[in-house]
Order: structure tokens, then C-alpha cells, then sequence
């Protein structure tokens, strides 16, 4: 099983935790991480794009000129979609880009994500993280003691007022709950800073 140093919010080590060979140690699946990173950017976008096909603009409703003798080319509407003001060729719509991924690779990405971060060396285990007041500048401090990069995901067991509040506001940090942890966010920061308590909530809900 994986042991990595146990800090205190000083940066100081004060001893060692075993994780869950079975989440922090597992062969790393990269097509299944792919997959769910694609599925979670995908569930993220909006889809409220358009445009109005030639059906739709205003306007055009008579032939511009005669169909011979001209010496132009004929034309049957200036709403057509060559012409300026026309209308779009396949013009895109609102839709909905969500789609399901099985639970079983989300759980794969999941915990392949989590041994990387441990392989990587990019995991940082506390003992706790208690702050008695909302203090960003206490929080900027806790993330240079611990040496944590300018980009971290901070993970909590439960939902702590005064921990949220005071890291919302450093550029490039956020704070999540333990069981609301997700594999895009985990990739997209450079460092994991997770509490003991924590650790112990991801393997009894991930497990």
C-alpha cells in the first residue's frame, strides 16, 4: 500500500498514512480518464448557440431579377446563404451535449486521477485544516508552508464555512467536499492538498 508524509498546517511533518492501495494505487487507465473528462466538459456546455437558416431572416421574399437575359447569375432570393444577410447552411441550434457515462468508469477515472496525483507527487496530506476565523491571508500562508502549488484543489470531509471562504478568493484554488470530488477538477490543478479525515471519507464512498 502507498505511504505518504502526514503534515500538520505548518508544514511539518508529523508521521505517515497508508492509503487504500485499492484508489491511490491502482494501473493507471488513461481512455477511461479521457472519457470522463470529455463526458464532464461536455455536460458543462450550454448549447443555447443559433442562427437562422434561410427559412428564418427577414426579408428576400422577391426574385431580385429576371432568370434570363441579365448576364448574371440567376437567383431566387437575396435570403439565400451566399449572399450577405442570408441565412446559414445547417444553422446551429439549441441542444443538449450531456450524456451518461457508466458509474463503473467514472469510479476508474476516478481512482486512476487519485494514484497519479500519488505517483506524481502531488498529493499533500494534513492532519487537519481548522481555521478560527475566515482569513485569506492565513490561507495564502497554510498553501506556502505546506508548498503546495499556485494551482490546488483543497479537499475537506465536510463542508467548513470558514476553510471555503478563505481560499475562494487566491487565483487558481478551490475547496471541495470530499464525496463531491470529480476527475476534471482533480487534473486541472497541480497540487491535491487533502485533509486525513478526508482521505478517509474518499475510500469508504469510492471503495
Amino acid at each position: 500500500m502507498p505511504n505518504v508524509t502526514l503534515y500538520n498546517q505548518l508544514g511539518e511533518s508529523v508521521g505517515e498514512i497508508e492509503l487504500n492501495e485499492a484508489i491511490f494505487g491502482v494501473e493507471i487507465n488513461e481512455h477511461v480518464v479521457y472519457e470522463v473528462v470529455k463526458n464532464q466538459l461536455a455536460n458543462k456546455r450550454q448549447g443555447t448557440q443559433s442562427a437562422k437558416t434561410r427559412a428564418e431572416v427577414r426579408g428576400g421574399g422577391r426574385k431580385p431579377w429576371r432568370q434570363k437575359g441579365t448576364g448574371r447569375a440567376r437567383q431566387g432570393s437575396t435570403r439565400s446563404p451566399q449572399w450577405a444577410g442570408g441565412g446559414v447552411v445547417f444553422a446551429p441550434k439549441p441542444r443538449d451535449y450531456s450524456y451518461n457515462v457508466p458509474k463503473k468508469i467514472r469510479r476508474n477515472a476516478l481512482k486512476s486521477v487519485l494514484t497519479s496525483k500519488v505517483n506524481d507527487e502531488e498529493i499533500i496530506v494534513l492532519d487537519k485544516l481548522n481555521f478560527d476565523n475566515i482569513s485569506t491571508k492565513t490561507a495564502k500562508k497554510v498553501l506556502e508552508d505546506i508548498k503546495a502549488a499556485k494551482k490546488a484543489l483543497i479537499v475537506v470531509e465536510n463542508k467548513d464555512e470558514a476553510v471555503y471562504k478563505s481560499f475562494r478568493n487566491l487565483v487558481g484554488v478551490e475547496v471541495a467536499e470530499a464525496d463531491n470530488i470529480n476527475v476534471y477538477d482533480i487534473l486541472r490543478h497541480d497540487s491535491f492538498v487533502v485533509t486525513q479525515d478526508a482521505v478517509k471519507k474518499i475510500e469508504e464512498v469510492f471503495a
